[in-house]
């Protein structure tokens, strides 16, 4: 069974633990193979480069096999549909599954 981390992302940095990183591959690795910390990477920094996706915002991104799966909750459908269509720019991700909730 594979585990999974999810990245929360908050503005262009990660809650990792309770503390915080800059969002680069390090940060934002996942179990699994390298191309999918990679690609959870690129995610994180793409999304992070989107003011309207920052906080109050709360998006999770995780990584496996290549497709990226999105969750938490957006302020609005107009930023779920960002979140996911900036998600699906990112290279190297093969598609994209998202459970973002909207709080509007």
């Amino acid at each position: 069974m594979a585990k999974w981390k999810y990245v929360p992302v908050t503005g262009a940095a990660l809650i990792l633990s309770g503390t915080f990183a800059w969002a680069d591959s390090r940060d934002a690795s996942v179990v699994g193979s390298p191309e999918d910390g990679r690609i959870t990477a690129d995610v994180v920094r793409t999304i992070a480069e989107h003011r309207e996706l920052a906080p109050p915002n709360e998006i999770y991104i995780n990584t496996h096999d290549q497709v990226v799966y999105l969750s938490g909750i957006a302020i609005s459908s107009l930023s779920k549909d960002e979140a996911e269509d900036v998600a699906r720019q990112v290279p190297g991700v093969t598609r994209v599954v998202s459970t973002i909730g909207v709080d509007e």
